[in-house]
């Protein structure tokens, strides 16, 4: 594959990966994300366990929550009238990966092993 074949891809991986890096680069949702992470709980934490560990307002907590579900990054839940939220395994995710593994090729391929 040659060099303008791999920035294509690349610019086709930063496409697909969009909607992530606007849910995840935002520092309130990545603190509600690592709260996700730490859980014991598998089968994941309400809108209110959230709040209490990270200290934001119900409302702010459940926004957040939409933008990181409508960007395929985290996964609701219902149990009767309760919505617990985790953390979606099979994830648009994965999408960053593959966005960094054709980076981190591109950078070796055409500036050496050290990227510089």
């Amino acid at each position: 594959m040659n060099k303008q074949d791999q920035i294509n891809m690349i610019r086709e991986d930063f496409i697909n990966c969009q909607k992530v890096l606007l849910a995840i680069g935002d520092e309130t949702r990545q603190s509600i994300l690592l709260v996700l992470m730490g859980t014991d709980c598998q089968t994941g934490l309400r809108v209110g366990e959230i709040t209490e560990q990270t200290h934001l307002s119900r409302p702010a907590v459940s926004h957040h929550l939409k933008v990181l579900r409508d960007a395929g990054v985290i996964l609701m839940r219902k149990e009767g009238t309760k919505n617990f939220y985790y953390i979606n395994v099979s994830t648009e995710l994965g999408l960053l990966r593959t966005l960094m593994l054709n980076i981190d090729k591109f950078m070796q391929n055409y500036y050496g092993n050290d990227g510089m």
